[in-house]
Formats: structure tokens, sequence, C-alpha cells
């Protein structure tokens, strides 16, 4: 009995501990240690999204990304600095990413301010909260207290971020590794309303779904298919050009892109691949029935669960100094 009383007694202290490891993720986190911080970072976006609109939907995908390896920990930011390693930057899925600067800009300011204590994982959170708010978007709660990850590898990148070429099984695998569910799934994929993509994102679905060059995706309209063959994507390897994701509103966060979906227009197979689910179509559909407002409200649910995936707390990971190395 001594030794089951133990046990018990052990139990519950590793309950508390792990539940004080999450609870410094919290709202206000820096309001002792730099008052400002949120802040200096809502200022320089206010300052600067406008000259760079775009930036607000990249940047927002950087986070999902950075969400998406080793948890929300700022690893998509470290640049490569030997062969031996390459970073999540190198990875295919990253090799479109911008605004690096943007986010070495607000770094530059915090730590001006308050040298070594806000860390680049919360730096990106919070940049791309005010960076989609200041375009119209909507607004969620962002906790801070996430530390920096030391380690960052492409391979990791390449099997952990859902690719523009899923289906539903591999979409659902990867969300639920992550800790979320089908309704996070339909919800956060609400973020394609806003921003573009290059042709070389889904050209296959045009020029060589089945492995035959010449075949297209049933599943896409091809009227829609036949308009991009001729006036955007104009041959199977092209690499430069880009398309909005949500023709007609792509500078709008709104619930057309999932008008787009019934429409079977979903610029990438992982687009089409929520309509082949019954699960994930009914919640299209919900969307679509209910308020704009009422999509801000999920989209923001979803964005802070998302924004505390396998966060480092406490002693784990450091402060980094500069966002693309780690600490000397």
């Amino acid at each position: 009995m001594r030794g089951f009383g133990y046990f018990v007694v052990m139990f519950f202290c590793l309950l508390v501990f792990m539940g004080s490891t999450e609870g410094q993720l919290q709202m206000d986190f820096y309001s002792r240690s730099c008052p400002n911080a949120e802040k200096i970072v809502q200022d320089y976006v206010n300052r600067h999204i406008h000259n760079a609109p775009s930036l607000a939907a990249t940047i927002l995908r950087m986070h999902f990304h950075d969400c998406f390896v080793r948890g929300c920990d700022g690893s998509v930011l470290l640049n490569t600095t030997s062969s031996g390693n390459q970073t999540e930057k190198l990875a295919t899925p990253n090799l479109t990413l911008r605004g690096f600067g943007f986010i070495d800009g607000v770094k530059s300011l915090l730590e001006a301010a308050c040298p070594g204590v806000v860390s680049c994982a919360d730096v990106i959170a919070l940049v791309a909260r005010d960076a989609i708010v200041a375009t119209g978007g909507p607004f969620w709660k962002v906790p801070t207290g996430r530390r920096d990850g030391t380690i960052s590898r492409s391979s990791e990148a390449s099997n952990n971020i859902p690719p523009p070429t899923s289906n539903f099984t591999n979409l659902r695998t990867l969300f639920a590794n992550q800790g979320l569910d089908l309704k996070d799934l339909v919800v956060l994929s609400g973020a394609h309303t806003i921003g573009v993509a290059h042709c070389s994102s889904f050209s296959n679905r045009l020029y060589n779904f089945t492995g035959v060059l010449g075949s297209q995706d049933p599943a896409l309209d091809s009227e829609y298919a036949d308009n991009l063959k001729a006036r955007k994507c104009r041959s199977l390897n092209d690499n430069t050009t880009i398309v909005e994701m949500d023709p007609g509103s792509f500078r709008t966060f709104d619930l057309s892109y999932y008008r787009h979906l019934l429409k079977r227009r979903g610029l990438f197979q992982s687009d089409s691949a929520l309509t082949t689910n019954s699960t994930t179509l009914s919640l299209v559909n919900q969307l679509l029935q209910g308020s704009l407002e009422n999509f801000f409200a999920e989209f923001a649910d979803s964005m802070e669960k998302m924004g505390r995936i396998n966060v480092k707390t406490g002693t784990v990971g450091e402060i980094r100094k500069q966002c693309a190395v780690v600490n000397s």
C-alpha cells in the first residue's frame, strides 16, 4: 500500500508539473519582462503591412508551417549553417515562403527594447495575427511564452506539412498528428481565401494528373481548368507564374473560398479533398450557411488551438537573439 500511495502522489505531482508548464503559455506573458512587446509588434505591422499586404497571407502560412514541424518554436526561421543539415527553409513546402525580413525587422526592435526576452516563435505568432487583422481578417487571442527550438530539419518539414497534392486521408492523418480535428482542417483551410500560389503547386491537375501527359483532374471544373491553362499556367513546368487561390476575392478574408469548393474550383487537390468526405463537406456547408462573423469566430478558435501545438516553455529551448541562427 505504501508503494501504491507513493505512486499516486508522484502521479499527481506530474500532473501539476504538466499543468504549470502549459500555464506558462498565457495572455500578456511579457507584461513585466517587456511591457510594450505586443505594442511594438502591432505598431510595426500596422506601419509596414500595407506596403506589401500580400505578406499577411504568407506570414500566416509561415506560422502554420512552423507549428506543424516540432511545434510552434520558430524552427522554420533557421538558416542552414552546414552542408550536413539542411533546415526547414530548404524543404519544398517552404521554398516559396516570404516575410523572413519582416520577422527580422520586428525582432530587431524587440531586442533593442528588451534584449533576450521575446522569442522568435512568439514573434511569428503575433505578426501572423496582427497582419491578418490589419488587412481586414479575423482577430484571435495569442497567448505567449513560447521558446525557440534549436533543431530544424528539412526532411521533417517535407514529412509533416500537408502538401497541396494531399487527398483526404493524408490531410486527416497529418492534422491528427498535430492534435487537430476535421473541423480544424476545414476552418484552417479557409485561410486560402487570401493569397496566391505558384502554378507548380497544382499544374499536375491541369497537365499530368494520371501520369499521362495531357491528363486533367476530373474533380476540377473543366471551365476553370481551361481558363487556368489559357491565361495562367501555360505549361506543366511553369514554376514562376502565380495564381489567386480565391479568384476575384483573394485580398478579402471571406467565405468565397468555400463557395469555390462547391463549384469544384478549389485550386489544390487538398482543397478539393474537403468535398470528398461527408463530414468535411457538411462542415463546409455549415460555414456557408452561417455568417462571416461565425467563420471568423471558428477561425479564431482553430488558430488558438494550432498556436499551442507542442510549444516549448519554461527552460526548454532558448530565446534567440537573431531568428535565423541559434545562440552561440
